[in-house]
């Protein structure tokens, strides 16, 4: 009767959250004006206008019966001044919680002033969030509001640095939700679903928005922003968007040429547009467009730079100006894409050593799909799916926008995966773009594992490739064991074939010093014959020269020397007494004894007799009558 509420469940929620307290609930909901309902039971009054056939007002308009049914549930009352309400209010900034109370007739902007004095944050950097309406700033009242007593609102500081110490826990959060954009493209009634971070900023949707509906941003027309997001650069996690899933509408502005004043008729209903004045042509270029596109003569082929020039020579080049465009469009944080040509990719994905070899992953991009900025921006260069391809794939792009770099991709694909890969490729429809094909290497031929394609999830594109991953694992482990068994086998075959290669070398080592040893043998062989042979002739040569050996009965005096060997033998010989030294010398050298080599030892006295003058005669030297010698060789 007081509130028009029918429904049993909204009216028992509003019955908890104000603890079951009937007057406190009915305060919550009913305009303030018409003042506050008092319980009768302890004898309170009701303060405010008496409720009568005409006191009904906007909360009762909706139900005719409402005032006529008030008078009979609540009796003529006492009508005295109406007293302030007070309200309750715990605001949570970061890590801190400031408890606000004040009367209903305060605007949100004595909330702020408070907080600015609690929080030391100037109130103009204030974003205070939390309300159960849209429609607050500074200079709303309280009451118009329709508060419970009790209230719960937060603070966001967007335009603040965070501290360095700690970060507030919920605005982190936030910032690494993702959340669900429904767009609904008004002039041709499609909905697209985006997924953006936390920490996406709203310039960054319109640029995509403007990817899929080539309305440009500055002719972007939204519908169903929060009244917080008045700023461009502003993050998702702090423009008040209502999470997980939040519902937008885009539409096309008007042609520039008409009013401002027709402009303003036209965007009376709409929450939130493009920030920039449709003067500012200079600016256009910021937003990816130009003046033609300013006008209504929108061009994909002025929109962007090629992603690769069209009939490039060298397929090395071409990769460069890809990488730098796609960085130059979606950032930094992207694969890193091989630069070279199809084989050079095979060669260092494929052919390798079996524990080095990954899998290649070729990105065939497309500027005129619907789903190429999407896919790019939000699974292609998501943190995870980067990491993933860098460390177990080889990513190699290629662009087929242009009709001839087409054919020469299909080209290559013909002749490295066969018709049929090449076939299934050049059926896919444009929107069907991109592509993301997953090659494993095998030995005698290459393998198509998966043809991703551009309408996936990161979730999906992820399972997709560790599916992908899971299946080059276990072939990888299987050419690791062959290769371990075959490396094994030729390392036998090197250890045999080394041992051997040491036997030879011992072998011929061997025989080359026997060689040498027997040359050696030869030589001295050859020297002790000469030396002999010298010998035998200085021998005979004294033996000739010798003096004829005196007879016994001879009539000079003749000395008898009986000359002793080393070997034990005795020879002996008779000389002239008057004969020098000199002829036994070489009586005995033709002997085989050289004076050189022996010396010739007399026994009573003993004495080195070849120390003595050879030119003396055995006479003087006492050899005479008869002596007998040993030799003795030299040290």
């Amino acid at each position: 009767a007081c509130t028009g509420i029918e429904n049993i469940d909204e009216a028992i929620t509003l019955l908890e959250q104000n603890n079951w307290d009937l007057v406190a609930a009915i305060n919550g909901v009913i305009p303030q004006e018409n003042g506050i309902l008092q319980s009768e039971y302890g004898g309170e009054t009701l303060h405010g206008p008496a409720y009568g056939p005409t006191s009904h007002s906007t909360a009762a308009s909706s139900a005719p019966s409402s005032s006529s049914a008030f008078r009979h549930v609540v009796p003529s009352r006492q009508i005295v001044e109406r007293q302030p309400r007070m309200l309750d209010f715990r605001v949570e900034y970061r890590d801190r919680n400031v408890d606000v109370v004040l009367e209903d007739s305060s605007t949100v902007g004595d909330i702020k002033h408070i907080l600015e004095n609690e929080l030391q944050i100037p109130a103009s950097k204030m974003l205070l969030k939390g309300w159960k309406t849209g429609d607050v700033d500074d200079s709303t009242v309280l009451k118009s509001l329709h508060l419970p007593k009790n209230n719960s609102l937060y603070v966001l500081t967007p335009d603040l640095p965070p501290p360095s110490s700690s970060h507030s826990g919920a605005l982190q959060e936030s910032l690494n939700q993702n959340f669900m954009l429904i767009v609904t493209h008004r002039e041709v009634q499609r909905e697209y679903n985006l997924n953006f971070s936390g920490s996406s900023t709203i310039q960054e949707v319109k640029r995509n928005v403007y990817d899929l509906t080539s309305i440009p941003v500055r002719h972007q027309l939204w519908e169903g922003w929060p009244s917080s997001a008045t700023d461009d650069s502003m993050t998702l996690a702090v423009s008040g968007l209502t999470f997980p899933c939040h519902r937008l509408t885009v539409g096309r502005r008007s042609s520039p040429v008409q009013t401002r004043e027709q402009s303003e008729e036209q965007c009376t209903d709409v929450h939130m547009v493009s920030d920039s004045d449709g003067d500012d042509f200079e600016d256009a270029t910021e937003f990816g467009v130009d003046d033609g596109e300013m006008f209504g003569v929108a061009s994909s082929a002025l929109r962007k730079s090629p992603m690769m020039p069209e009939n490039a020579e060298n397929e090395g080049d071409a990769l460069l100006q890809f990488t730098a465009e796609f960085s130059s469009r979606y950032g930094d944080c992207h694969p890193v894409y091989f630069i070279g040509s199809l084989e050079a990719a095979f060669q260092e994905a494929f052919y390798g050593k079996a524990r080095d070899r990954k899998l290649l992953a070729i990105y065939l991009h497309h500027d005129e799909s619907v789903l190429t900025n999407v896919f790019c921006s939000q699974m292609l260069c998501a943190e995870s799916i980067v990491s993933y391809l860098s460390q177990n794939f080889i990513t190699w792009a290629w662009d087929m926008t242009k009709e001839a770099n087409r054919a020469r991709f299909l080209t290559m694909c013909t002749r490295h995966f066969g018709s049929v890969v090449a076939q299934t490729i050049r059926t896919q429809k444009t929107d069907q773009f991109p592509l993301f094909l997953i090659i494993m290497g095998k030995r005698s031929s290459n393998e198509v594992l998966n043809v991703i394609q551009g309408n996936t999830t990161v979730d999906e594109l992820m399972m997709r490739l560790m599916a992908a991953m899971e299946i080059f694992s276990a072939q990888q482990q299987e050419d690791i064991k062959d290769e371990d068994e075959r490396e094994a086998r030729e390392n036998v075959k090197r250890e045999q074939d080394e041992a051997y290669r040491i036997s030879l070398e011992a072998d011929r080592a061997k025989r080359e010093a026997q060689e040498r040893e027997m040359a050696e043998q030869f030589r001295l062989e050859q020297i002790r014959k000469e030396q002999e042979e010298e010998r035998e002739a200085i021998r005979l040569s004294l033996e000739q020269s010798l003096p004829p050996e005196p007879k016994e009965e001879s009539t000079e005096s003749v000395s008898k020397l009986r000359i002793r060997t080393p070997s034990g033998e005795f020879f002996e010989r008779r000389f002239l007494a008057s004969s020098k030294l000199q002829v036994v010398f070489d009586f005995v050298a033709s002997k085989g004894y050289p004076w050189e080599e022996y010396k010739l030892l007399g026994t009573f006295p003993r004495r080195d007799v070849t120390q003595l003058d050879p030119n003396k005669s055995l006479l003087e030297v006492k050899l005479y009558p008869q002596e007998t010698l040993f030799l003795e060789a030299k040290e």
